[in-house]
């Protein structure tokens, strides 16, 4: 845990390159569509569901969530992002959906016993020492029948991205993480692990998007064709759910249904 990533140092500097950019545009599209498919799973006639947002940050999707009338836990380890989060969220007049628990989610256990229907775990693991670990912590918080939403910094597009600027070398160098890269995250995941890792908690997973799996990658170069952010966006939606493309996103979501348990009885 203490090595795990701490954002209190850079959380402006965070929420103003991560979320106010089009590369924060294109990932908030693709992963909100996945979520309103999980919230079909998922409603309960007249009933707000629970949400954890573990390791959420600005709570950017959480809020969406909010608007629809769901409650959420917002757990983070950074003070710093979570009082720009509260902020925010006071802005927004959503202050009455949203409970805020500044602890690592390895703790969070301490602040909240019940499961959740919902659980967002975004942008997380590859800040962590020990990612499956705290994968796993966060899988116990689901509820039978429920739903986790995963998303991942990708091996393969940290891998891609690095040949694209010519950076043969340090791939060949096994990629070791560059200080001065203080929002890169320090690892990529392979997916096939994080597939692996969640199955093996009994989950079945519904479905896998690429975020990014074009936009990142386009060169600079003279001559190129005519082409508006519109027309980037229109593609990653139209090819992310797609093989071999949403292997090469920059990050991946997936997410994930907890089966009904009806050994025990639990609904």
């Amino acid at each position: 845990m203490a090595n795990d990533r701490n954002f209190d140092d850079i959380a402006h500097k965070f929420a103003k390159n991560i979320y106010g950019s089009d590369k924060g545009d294109i990932r908030q599209v693709i992963v909100w569509q996945d979520i309103e498919n999980a919230l079909q799973r998922l409603q309960h006639a007249d009933k707000p569901l629970s949400i954890l947002d573990a390791g959420g940050g600005l709570a950017q999707v959480s809020q969406k969530l909010a608007q629809l009338g769901h409650q959420i836990c917002l757990c983070d380890v950074s003070s710093e992002m979570l009082a720009l989060a509260r902020q925010d969220v006071e802005k927004n007049l959503l202050s009455a959906n949203f409970r805020f628990v500044h602890s690592p989610i390895q703790n969070l256990h301490k602040h909240e016993s019940e499961p959740f229907d919902f659980v967002l775990f975004h942008a997380v693991m590859e800040w962590l020492e020990h990612p499956q670990q705290v994968l796993n912590d966060v899988l116990d918080k689901v509820k039978p029948g429920g739903i986790v939403s995963v998303m991942f910094y990708n091996h393969h597009g940290l891998v891609l991205k690095n040949v694209t600027c010519g950076n043969i070398p340090h791939i060949l160098q096994g990629m070791p993480h560059r200080k001065r890269f203080k929002l890169q995250p320090q690892k990529g995941l392979l997916p096939e692990d994080v597939y692996q890792w969640i199955e093996s908690q009994g989950f079945d997973i519904v479905g896998k998007s690429g975020i990014r799996c074009f936009n990142d990658y386009i060169g600079n170069q003279q001559y190129m064709g005519d082409y508006t952010p519109e027309d980037v966006l229109a593609l990653e939606q139209k090819l992310c759910r797609t093989e071999p493309y949403l292997s090469l996103g920059r990050y991946i979501h997936v997410w994930a249904q907890k089966p009904q348990s009806e050994q025990t009885g639990e609904s």
